[in-house]
């Protein structure tokens, strides 16, 4: 896989969908956004730990 993402800047996608409403279940993520899904298991341990991470920043 190659990154094109850094750890910011899927913290920041993440931000960005919790503002417009979106779905953060990883499910849904992972259908509608399958690269930020990958991103975000790259730099964190599990989505979860993406959004919280997104959530402090």
């Amino acid at each position: 896989m190659e990154v094109n993402m850094t750890a910011e800047e899927v913290m920041t996608a993440i931000s960005q969908l919790q503002t417009r409403g979106e779905n953060l279940a990883k499910k849904k993520v992972k259908q509608n956004h399958p690269d930020l899904m990958r991103h975000a298991l790259h730099y964190f341990p599990d989505w979860n730990s993406a959004v919280d991470k997104s959530n402090l920043a």
